[in-house]
């Protein structure tokens, strides 16, 4: 398991964004099922303006980060997050919820002071 950042091949010394067990397990399975390179691509997190309260997260599989992405690994899935989507996020935790109702990827974020009613988009 590696929970080290690197940003531009240097230690980072801001907030990380973590990732549990059970997230990188599934998202390491659908990287996979598109065929990609574990070692070069990962999962790129993003934020992007819409929803009801502003913003909201995305998510999709890149096959290499951009010259400018901050680059976390964690049990042995990489995740890229551009500079301006890091001010949003720093300290978040992704996880992965199955549940009577939902199943899917879900971020935590500790820079949110709300959400709307869904959970799709939140403000900061």
């Amino acid at each position: 398991m590696s929970t080290d950042s690197v940003d531009g091949g240097q230690a980072n010394t801001r907030p990380q964004i973590e990732v549990t067990e059970i997230a990188a397990e599934q998202a390491r399975s659908l990287l996979e099922s598109e065929d990609l390179d574990p070692t070069e691509a990962g999962l790129r997190l993003f934020v992007q303006q819409g929803g009801c309260a502003g913003l909201s997260y995305g998510m999709r599989f890149d096959d290499s980060p951009d010259d400018d992405d901050t680059i976390y690994e964690h049990h042995e899935l990489r995740v890229f997050v551009d500079p301006a989507s890091l001010k949003y996020i720093e300290g978040s935790v992704l996880d992965y919820e199955e549940g009577l109702q939902a199943e899917g990827f879900h971020v935590e974020n500790p820079n949110v002071v709300s959400e709307c009613g869904c959970g799709e988009s939140f403000r900061t």
